[in-house]
């Protein structure tokens, strides 16, 4: 969840304010508390602050210097206070250590340094790892073995970051959370970093750490190690595919609205991918027993949606998983199934876990992913990448309509042809161009955000193709709102979520021009029946609808079509209740904890 950034071999002597700018591109991983440290003449200078990523002029006490490491924190240990705030400095203060994770056994291993004397001045994990680091440093042969050593105590995913007081130097590993390693031929520094996208601007080449691997870098000189035994390892640098000198919002507001208005633009990159990668995939989903689709959160709903289609367009037998509550299903996963994981970074805990156990039993993996260089596409015998550029803010919106159109073209791929899919898409694309350039479609959610703003609750009734885009519409509206959303299945409703009915309550209704029309207006029936309000999301309004919200009537496609209102709803009700869009509380974009 965190961020890491790291700055070396800056002979502009400007390393803290390459940090900086890196870090601002690592915001969205989290924004409780940020810092950063220099080294400086074998001194290590370091500040944190509480709060958002603000400006570098908090840091002017900082020296210039060559090498900087940095932070931006999501806290799970420890509150969100300036003594919890990475980076955390050695008690002789020779190095200074930032963690992207969680120390499982973290309680075990400070009980047994306390008894050692030593103290601590946070509440967190990480200050664990440098004490630990400490401790092991007193019988190690030198300063890598030391980490090595104490990395090797760690349980749970944990990726840390360790600036000491030689010139130039940066020590990091990783196991499960990501680490990056960029580096520009022209010159010569190098970046470390949570992900390639904060050094995109800056870097040629990046190596993407697996997990078990720890980096030294001396100035320009990178050598990559074996955490188990020490043995160093070769390596190859890739190519850097992002090429994002800017990530700005273009005029618009905010990132959000931004983001929802390039969706069309993000289909459209979809239909100038490779048939034959599709073809491929789609044979492998023909031939496999059983094909499991799994995500976690917005990913989630579009893994739900991607089962959908696959059994109603493509006949294919599909389940659905979460991946946190995926570990019942070990036990049936044989090597003739196929797994298929969309994710916007491609380093959601986990559902990595769930992959890896797959890989190991050496089952096929299908993934989407929009990151370059992540876990999950390097674990995938079937790797697609969505393309829809940075998506910055935290609730995700452009890519969350990328996997659905994705997932809808394998399916079509599957069946029918990938021609079949691509025909529909395109259609899709332009009239999803002409509903958001309309202004009379962002007036009438204006109009329905003032209506929503004095209610606490909010229900939403789905069934068929729109159950999961109802339950996306939920997400988006707890992440913006911090309302009181509920998705309810339409068939389910008369068995429990019935009793929620009062007069006032507002209820929105995706009610499509499909199989289960008449089941849905039964649902809106009997909720208006106890007074609530019925909000209608229809291609053609309703009788029993208090407010209607229009949509274009797509057919196979009108799924993805609904899913845009909800999300600009979620937007507009968020700037009028006065929230910080872009930054939702408590939450963050790239969930590398469990």
């Amino acid at each position: 969840m965190c961020g890491i950034f790291a700055v070396i071999n800056d002979e502009s002597l400007f390393g803290a304010e390459g940090a900086y700018e890196g870090l601002k591109r690592l915001e969205y991983r989290g924004y409780d508390s940020w810092g950063i440290a220099v080294q400086k003449n074998h001194r290590i200078e370091l500040m944190k602050e509480v709060g958002k990523i603000s400006s570098l002029k908090k840091f002017n006490g900082l020296s210039k210097a060559r090498t900087a490491i940095a932070h931006t924190r999501w806290a799970t240990t420890g509150g969100v206070t300036r003594a919890n705030a990475h980076p955390h400095l050695s008690t002789d203060k020779s190095f200074v250590l930032a963690q992207n994770g969680i120390v499982e056994n973290y309680e075990e291993l400070k009980q047994n340094l306390i008894k050692r004397g030593y103290r601590f001045v946070s509440e967190t994990d990480t200050e664990v790892i440098v004490r630990q680091i400490e401790e092991e440093s007193k019988t190690s042969k030198n300063f890598i073995n030391a980490v090595r050593t104490a990395f090797h105590k760690l349980e749970g995913r944990n990726t840390i970051i360790i600036l000491t007081n030689i010139t130039d130097e940066i020590i990091a590993a990783r196991n499960g959370s990501p680490l990056v390693v960029g580096f520009n031929e022209k010159t010569n520094k190098v970046y470390v970093s949570s992900d390639v996208l904060s050094f995109a601007p800056w870097a040629d080449k990046m190596i993407v750490l697996e997990n078990g691997q720890l980096v030294h870098v001396v100035k320009n000189k990178i050598k990559i190690y074996d955490l188990l035994s020490g043995k160093e390892i070769r390596y190859r640098f890739e190519k850097v595919q992002i090429k994002s000198d800017k990530v700005d919002k273009e005029g618009y507001p905010h990132f959000m609205l931004k983001e929802i208005n390039e969706s069309p633009t993000v289909i459209q990159q979809l239909t100038k991918q490779e048939k034959k990668h599709y073809e491929e995939l789609a044979k492998q989903i023909r031939q496999s027993t059983h094909v499991y689709c799994i995500g976690s959160g917005t990913a989630g709903c579009a893994a739900a949606q991607m089962a959908f289609y696959l059994r109603e367009i493509a006949g294919i037998t599909t389940t659905a998983l979460v991946g946190a509550d995926a570990r019942d299903y070990y036990g049936l996963f044989k090597k003739t199934d196929l797994i298929i994981a969309p994710s916007q970074s491609g380093e959601t805990a986990d559902v990595l876990e769930v992959l890896e156990f797959a890989h190991k039993k050496k089952i096929k993996i299908a993934s989407f992913v929009n990151m370059p260089g992540s876990m999950m596409t390097r674990l995938s015998d079937y790797k697609f990448m969505s393309q829809a550029g940075p998506e910055i803010c935290v609730l995700s919106t452009k890519v969350f309509v990328s996997q659905l159109a994705w997932s809808y073209l394998v399916a079509k791929t599957v069946k029918e042809s990938f021609e079949a899919g691509l025909k529909e898409l395109l259609a899709l694309s332009s009239i999803m161009q002409r509903y958001l350039s309309d202004s009379k479609t962002v007036e009438v959610i204006k109009q329905l955000s003032r209506r929503l703003l004095p209610k606490r609750d909010i229900f939403l009734l789905g069934k068929y193709q729109n159950f999961q885009i109802m339950k996306e519409g939920m997400v988006k509206l707890i992440e913006g709102t911090y309302k009181h959303a509920h998705a309810i299945p339409a068939g389910d409703l008369k068995h429990y979520a019935i009793t929620l009915m009062e007069k006032g309550v507002p209820v929105i209704a995706a009610l499509s021009n499909d199989k289960v029309r008449n089941d849905v207006v039964n649902a809106i029936n009997e909720v208006k029946a106890r007074g609530a309000e019925v909000i209608g999301l229809s291609p053609k309004s309703h009788k029993s609808f208090d407010f209607f919200l229009q949509v274009p009537d797509l057919g196979e496609t009108q799924a993805i079509m609904n899913i845009i209102p909800l999300q600009l709803l979620a937007y507009y009700l968020s700037l009028d209740l006065g929230h910080n869009i872009d930054k939702p509380r408590n939450i963050a974009k790239s969930v590398t904890v469990k």
